[in-house]
């Protein structure tokens, strides 16, 4: 349904009224968190557009609808895109890119280098046109006012969702990250695709079944629960693999609470516990173009790095990505050599929170900078330009995010990860060939099913 900000506006006076008594201890005072509602959206990004009209003012005018997407609750079809008859309204290549390298990322500027006739950005109108429901606006006030790091920013203090609005530190930022509004349960079969230079490809399918208890939408997530998410994948490809599950959790403290993982074996009809999960593993099937705490382009502890906020850019990043992972397109025709087809990507300009990692002296990664993109209006990351021990750019990666009307929120659709160097890459999470799309928020999932009893009774 069509909505106005008056939902908004209602729950942010609510917070105020009930949590003003909390601004000598929160992270902004109840005058600064006021903004929320007013100059900013309800998450925090500002509602006005840019100077430029370039970037368009926030309208939130849609809320669990997409307009042309027929779509029918928990059933797993496939997205529609409400733009599609939108023309680029700007194509950056390599021969025009120095007029634009402002609104560019490190990474960009390197593939238009690198592959100067095959790839190009074609960039759309902005839209910033869809919202949240008004009970993550409740959570963001209510974090405003009073959530807060703990054990030097491994672990966080409040509810579970959108944890600083109004961020004043990069590891505010990425915790907004970590924790942004996104699905409670999510049901999906992805494929991963690793694309060789010369345009062969590994795959990989996976049966995802998550259950991320921050974001119940009946419940309120708090961080004293322990943890904020489980996971529970079944390995469908390649065969050898066929049947392997892993099953993780994921703490609100990784200073207390380490992660855990276990995975099940249908050979041996075993589970075991994986010890240090996460952090530069290779996740399988990727030919090491992708770590395991590069889903979502970074995941997990962040104890590894110094997080540095350095402001916000305005970049052109994927953005309304209903189009590359709608099933209008075959793998065939988006996994191109070297990169995804860029026809069928969609960049806008976007205001983005900027966050840089450096790896801490006496710590080992393969990554030893990592620079990640966020959304203003989502906290989704949705670009990365990682760097190699000597400070090389070596790798590039994007997420194509989309709104879902099952959780009237932003969808983690294909991801790939750009080998700068080799020329491989890996499309990770498509569902464009899958026989359903994701099935978020249906609610079935109890955490009792993320557990080493639940995958060992899988063998018996």
């Amino acid at each position: 349904m069509k909505t106005t900000r008056t939902g908004v506006m209602l729950a942010v006076a609510l917070a105020l009224n009930t949590l003003a008594v909390a601004g000598a201890c929160a992270a902004v005072s109840p005058e600064e968190a006021a903004r929320l509602g007013k100059d900013l959206n309800c998450v925090g990004g500002e509602l006005a557009g840019n100077a430029a009209g370039t970037i368009p003012p926030y309208t939130g005018k849609y809320l669990g609808e997409v307009p042309g997407w027929n779509h029918v609750k928990f059933s797993g079809d496939q997205p529609v895109d409400p733009y599609a008859d939108e023309k680029p309204i700007l194509v950056i290549t390599a021969a025009n890119m120095s007029q634009y390298e402002a609104h560019l990322s490190d990474g960009q500027k390197a593939l238009l280098k690198k592959y100067p006739t095959s790839y190009k950005m074609n960039v759309y109108p902005g839209h910033r046109d869809f919202r949240y429901p008004d009970y993550v606006c409740k959570r963001a006030m209510d974090n405003a006012l009073s959530a807060k790091l703990v054990n030097d920013g491994l672990g966080i203090e409040g509810l579970g969702q959108v944890p600083f609005p109004i961020p004043k530190s990069g590891m505010e930022v990425l915790w907004n990250h970590q924790l942004p509004a996104r699905a409670y349960t999510e049901e999906k079969i992805s494929d991963l695709a690793s694309v060789l230079p010369n345009g062969s490809i590994g795959w990989g399918r996976a049966h995802a079944r998550n259950l991320s208890q921050a974001n119940s939408p009946s419940v309120e997530p708090k961080t004293e629960d322990g943890i904020q998410a489980m996971s529970y994948n079944t390995t469908l490809k390649p065969a050898r693999d066929n049947g392997v599950i892993s099953i993780s959790h994921e703490p609100y403290n990784f200073a207390t609470s380490a992660r855990q993982a276990w995975s099940y074996s249908p050979s041996t009809r075993r589970v075991r516990q994986m010890p240090g999960y996460g952090y530069d593993q290779p996740m399988i099937g990727t030919n090491g173009t992708m770590t395991v705490d590069e889903d979502r382009l970074f995941n997990g502890a962040p104890e590894r790095y110094t997080w540095k906020l350095l402001g916000k850019r305005e970049i052109y990043v994927p953005a309304n990505a209903f189009r590359p992972n709608s099933a209008k397109y075959s793998y065939a025709e988006i996994l191109t050599p070297n990169h995804p087809n860029p026809e069928v990507m969609r960049y806008e300009l976007r205001r983005v929170w900027v966050v840089e990692a450096d790896l801490k002296e006496g710590f080992r990664h393969v990554y030893g900078k990592r620079v990640l993109f966020i959304d203003e209006d989502t906290w989704n990351a949705v670009m990365a330009d990682n760097y190699d021990a000597r400070g090389q750019l070596w790798k590039h990666a994007m997420i194509n995010y989309y709104y879902h009307p099952d959780m009237s929120g932003w969808q983690a659709g294909s991801q790939f990860f750009m080998d700068l160097n080799s020329g491989q890459y890996t499309g990770y999470g498509m569902t464009n060939e899958a026989k359903k799309g994701p099935i978020l928020n249906e609610g079935k999932y109890t955490p009792d099913m993320y557990t080493a009893d639940a995958a060992r009774a899988v063998g018996r």
